[in-house]
């Protein structure tokens, strides 16, 4: 997948204003559109000019995209994957514009980048999207529900297990009145509820934007993600878990003590004979719910290193039993 560069698709600075950038569209907009047309790759470039458009315009997603670019110096063409959750704490409003977009009509890099957030928005606001009531014929609306707002939220797996109060710090963007960018923070505590999974959306009535003539503000919706962590990962309900062995563990068996992702300390038996890829499961013991998920063990075989002449002295010994062993035999 190819990194776009919106900036340069539309040709204007990264400080433009709001204005610059709909002047900018605008330009093109006349150049490629393939109605009038004559460039024989009209069609194309004026979707990239579109999609340019979508992300620039939006103060929200613009400023999300600048984040990135802060990151890491990413030049157009170069192949790029996002890192993973670079849009966590990023709030991002539903206007109602995504519910219609065509992925189609976007590349890969939009879809990757924005199309998660627009498909969760969507699912999130499918039982009370932005109605409004009140209308005068041919006018306004005299009373219009808050657009509802998306954002990631990165959480430790340990988490779900007990639940948990968060301070989350979200952040979003709005135009100055000059037409520039400033970015927002705000800050909300949060209940976490036991039982939480990765991809859940956590509803906050009324964070969202204001309510229009007295209707009720739109909600905030949280998709939960799980920070990366070396010693677990999360497949809906159930956890894998990493656990390292002795060489003599592995292959002699016996007990061993784990301490899993919700806190406890447990006594495992590990088979005699161990081999890699196998896993020890510990029934309903990963994501709490009314049918638990399941703790899978993957056993990685450590070796200790030998730091002083009684243990290089073992090695050697153990080398003289295993005379007759090759690990190399089976490749």
């Amino acid at each position: 997948m190819e990194f776009k560069d919106y900036y340069k698709i539309l040709g204007v600075d990264k400080s433009a204003s709001a204005d610059e950038i709909k002047k900018a569209y605008r330009k093109l907009a006349r150049k490629y559109h393939p109605d009038v047309s004559k460039e024989a790759d009209a069609a194309d470039r004026m979707a990239e000019v579109n999609e340019a458009n979508t992300v620039l315009s939006d103060p929200e997603k613009r400023a999300a995209y600048d984040n990135l670019g802060k990151e890491s110096a990413y030049r157009a063409g170069q192949d790029f994957r996002p890192p993973p959750n670079w849009d966590a704490g990023f709030e991002f409003t539903d206007h109602g514009d995504s519910a219609g977009m065509d992925s189609a009509a976007f590349s890969d890099f939009f879809e990757q980048m924005f199309g998660r957030a627009a498909r969760a928005q969507r699912g999130a606001g499918a039982d009370h999207g932005g109605t409004a009531s009140g209308h005068f014929r041919g006018g306004p609306p005299t009373q219009q529900r808050g657009e509802d707002h998306h954002a990631k939220i990165e959480l430790d797996l340990r988490d779900a297990y007990a639940g948990a109060e968060r301070m989350l710090t979200l952040r979003g963007a709005r135009l100055d009145d000059n037409g520039h960018l400033v970015n927002e923070e705000r800050q909300l505590q949060v209940t976490i509820p036991k039982g939480v999974r990765e991809g859940q959306l956590i509803r906050l009535s009324g964070q969202g934007s204001p309510g229009y003539g007295g209707a009720p503000n739109g909600d905030l919706f949280l998709e939960v993600q799980f920070k990366p962590d070396t010693r677990w990962r999360a497949q809906d309900r159930d956890v894998y878990q990493s656990v390292n062995v002795s060489p003599w563990e592995a292959e002699l068996g016996g007990p061993i003590q784990v301490t899993t992702p919700g806190g406890s300390t447990v006594e495992v038996n590990v088979p005699a004979h161990w081999k890699t890829g196998r896993k020890l499961r510990l029934k309903e013991r990963g994501i709490p719910a009314a049918t638990p998920g399941d703790l899978y063990l993957e056993l990685h075989v450590v070796l200790p290193p030998a730091t002083t002449d009684e243990q290089r002295a073992a090695y050697s010994n153990m080398a003289k039993a295993f005379a007759q062993f090759n690990p190399r035999s089976a490749q």
